[in-house]
C-alpha cells in the first residue's frame, strides 16, 4: 500500500462550525448527560459520543462503500489507538518503504498516515471521494461494531481491534481528556469522572460494550475479526506483530525473520521511539488535540499512580459484573 497524503484536521475556529440541521434535529430526540470537553455527551445507537462526533459518524455510516480489501484498525479511545496504527502501516508498507531514517512514521504522525474515519475523512461535513486510494485501504476509527455500516460487516473487509486493561484506560483517558477540556466548562474531579467511567457515559462507552462487541464477532468470525489485546503486545512484540501481520494478509517470511525484519518493525513502532520523534513532539493530527499528548506513558499498571484502592475495586466488580461469561478478561493485580 503506498503512502497517501489525507487532509489536515480542521482547526479549533473550523471544529467550532455549526451543526447540519438533520443533525440538530438528531440531538433533540437522544438521551444527553455531561460531556469531557463538550458541554453534552448523547446516547447515539447505544454509545456515547459527542454532537459534532454523531455528525461524522452518521455521514460515515451512511456514505463510506467499503470494499473487500479494506483493513479497519478499531479501538476506544486511549487503549493503544497510536501504537496500532503505527504497527500496521509499518506492517504493511515493509517492502515498498524499508525500515530506516526515511520512513513516512519519522516524518508522519501515524494519525496522519491511518485516518479516522469520524474524526478525519468523514468530519466537519465533509463527504471525501475515497474510491481511488490504493489497496489496501487502512483506516481507523473508534465505532462500536454494531455500529459499524453494512458495507463493512457484510463485507470480506477486516477489523483488528486493541483493547486495553479499563483501569490504565481510564488513567490515559484522564489524563488525556483533563488537558483537552476547555476552561469555560469549569473543573470535573477525579471522582465524578471515574464514575462517569463506571457507569459507562464516556467516549464510545459503556467500555464494556464495545469491547464485547468486537470480542464476539472475534470468536465467531475469526477470519473477519482480529482482537488484540495492549497488555499482550506489550509483553511479546514480536508474537503478536506476527499475528498482526498474518490476519493483514501479508505474513512475515522466514527470510524476513531472520533478518531481523520484525524486530526492525517493533523498534520503529515502539512508544519510546515514536514519542520521540520530531514529528510527534508538536503540530496536531487530530482535530485541536496536540500531538505531544497523544503520548504519556504508555506502560501496563500505572492507574496504580491515579486510583485509590476502592476506586480499583469499584472498577475490577464493574468488569466482573459486565463481562460475566464472556470469557474475556484482564489481569489487574
Amino acid at each position: 500500500m503506498g503512502r497517501t497524503q489525507f487532509p489536515k484536521s480542521q482547526s479549533a475556529a473550523e471544529d467550532a462550525e455549526e451543526l447540519s440541521h438533520e443533525c440538530k434535529e438528531l440531538l433533540l430526540s437522544l438521551p444527553k448527560e455531561r460531556g469531557w470537553r463538550t458541554p453534552h455527551i448523547y446516547l447515539y445507537q447505544g454509545f456515547w459520543c459527542q454532537p459534532k462526533e454523531i455528525q461524522a459518524i452518521t455521514n460515515f455510516q451512511h456514505h463510506f462503500q467499503a470494499r473487500d480489501t479494506d483493513l479497519i484498525l478499531a479501538t476506544m479511545p486511549k487503549a493503544g489507538t497510536t501504537w496500532l496504527k503505527a504497527m500496521a502501516f509499518a506492517i504493511l508498507n515493509r517492502k515498498p518503504i524499508p525500515v530506516s531514517t526515511t520512513h513516512p512514521l519519522h516524518t508522519s504522525n501515524p494519525h496522519d498516515l491511518v485516518p479516522f474515519l469520524e474524526y478525519k475523512l468523514y468530519a466537519n461535513n465533509n463527504f471525501p471521494d475515497l474510491s481511488k486510494l490504493p489497496q489496501p485501504r487502512l483506516f481507523a476509527t473508534h465505532v462500536p461494531f454494531a455500529s459499524l455500516p453494512e458495507s463493512i460487516t457484510k463485507s470480506n473487509s477486516r477489523v483488528v481491534y486493541m483493547c486495553r486493561n479499563p483501569l490504565d484506560a481510564f488513567a490515559s483517558s484522564w489524563h488525556f481528556l483533563m488537558k483537552a477540556r476547555p476552561e469555560s466548562l469549569g473543573p470535573i474531579s477525579i471522582e465524578e469522572g471515574f464514575q462517569m467511567y463506571c457507569k459507562g457515559s464516556m467516549a464510545f462507552g459503556p467500555f464494556w460494550k464495545h469491547m464485547l462487541g468486537y470480542w464476539k464477532e472475534s470468536i465467531e468470525r475469526p477470519h473477519k475479526v482480529l482482537f488484540l489485546k495492549y497488555e499482550d503486545t506489550k509483553e511479546d512484540i514480536i508474537f503478536q506483530l506476527k499475528r498482526l501481520a498474518k490476519f493483514l494478509g501479508v505474513p512475515f517470511s522466514l527470510e524476513e525473520e531472520r533478518k531481523g525484519v520484525i524486530e526492525e518493525i517493533a523498534r520503529l513502532c515502539s512508544f519510546e521511539n515514536l514519542k520521540n520523534l520530531e514529528v510527534n513532539q508538536s503540530g496536531k493530527s487530530i482535530g485541536y488535540f496536540e500531538n505531544k499528548d497523544l503520548f504519556r506513558k504508555g506502560v501496563v499498571g500505572d492507574w496504580v499512580n491515579l486510583l485509590t484502592p476502592l476506586m480499583a475495586k469499584q472498577l475490577v466488580q464493574v468488569m466482573e459484573e459486565k463481562l460475566e461469561g464472556s470469557d474475556l478478561s484482564f489481569k489487574v493485580f
